[in-house]
């Protein structure tokens, strides 16, 4: 089921939602997640910054993954339904993501579920980790997906200072701000109401999360040490960015996949930053194939 197509009043997608509550870094996080197929391979997808799970609702509703997959879309904590730390005074300090509690909580959320060798596909800053859960977990994980993938985000881009001023700019509406944002990061090709879909979701944030993610994505996070040393005979390493993509950019992504050995990449013709919702026709077309081989390996 896409944006567009009609169906019957009545209809339900195949997505079930429910919460589960995790105990991890010392703090009990309340973490809603949807899943939907019932395919052998359990695939863990993961938002972009400041967003949540709801960019994968295509893919969740898409029979020929379900057919190959058990789809796992969880809400990072301080994101989406997702809450922040209930039992502490959240509300005193700043949100601020790290590599080791964003790689940790991924693990930590699939051990819970009890998901055996799964699969992790994450856009954008969930692109980024990937290339952390192949290094330091790849015994717990299958393979990964990388959208929009880089290993490391330059300091002569000086467009992150400026943006991460603007998000937490007492003066500033972010609930305009962001959306309007996010939309120029995507491709002027992709449809418009798929790309506004993109732009709603960016309007609905707990103020500083989408600050406190790019304080990771550009700044802590530097995986160019260590991407030489994947080995995919152990996890498969699969990237795929979009040409429009002036964020993680394909000679980002092409930087790593050159460092990784057995690494298989491909630019996406006609894609942004968001691939899985801004067009996810598109999308699903460079996914089926890489789909396909994982789970005949």
């Amino acid at each position: 089921m896409t944006l567009g197509e009609d169906v019957e009043n009545g209809h339900h997608d195949p997505i079930e939602g429910r919460y589960v509550w995790l105990e991890f870094d010392d703090e009990t996080y309340r973490t809603f997640y949807e899943v939907a197929g019932d395919g052998d391979v359990p695939l863990i997808v993961l938002h972009t910054a400041g967003a949540d799970s709801r960019e994968y609702r295509h893919l969740l509703c898409d029979e020929r993954l379900g057919e190959q997959f058990t789809i796992y879309a969880f809400d990072m904590p301080w994101h989406g339904r997702s809450y922040p730390p209930l039992a502490d005074r959240w509300w005193e300090r700043d949100y601020r993501l790290t590599t080791d509690f964003y790689a940790g909580f991924i693990v930590h959320f699939a051990r819970t579920l009890g998901l055996d060798d799964p699969v992790v596909m994450g856009c954008s800053m969930g692109g980024e980790i990937i290339l952390e859960l192949a290094s330091t977990y790849a015994e717990e994980v299958r393979a990964v997906i990388g959208l929009e993938t880089t290993d490391f985000v330059p300091s002569d881009r000086g467009y992150i200072d400026d943006l991460q001023t603007i998000l937490t700019h007492p003066e500033v509406d972010q609930e305009v701000f962001r959306p309007e944002w996010i939309h120029g990061l995507q491709a002027p090709q992709s449809p418009e109401h798929n790309k506004r879909e993109t732009w709603w979701i960016y309007s609905q944030a707990g103020h500083g999360v989408y600050a406190g993610d790019i304080d990771f994505y550009a700044r802590e996070w530097d995986a160019r040490e260590q991407v030489a040393n994947i080995d995919t005979d152990e996890c498969g390493v699969y990237l795929l960015t979009g040409e429009y993509d002036f964020s993680g950019r394909p000679e980002d992504t092409e930087r790593v996949a050159e460092r990784i050995d057995g690494a298989t990449i491909e630019i996406m013709d006609e894609m942004g930053h968001f691939p899985p919702v801004e067009n996810p026709e598109a999308f699903r077309e460079y996914l089926y194939p890489i789909a396909e081989e994982i789970v005949e390996e």
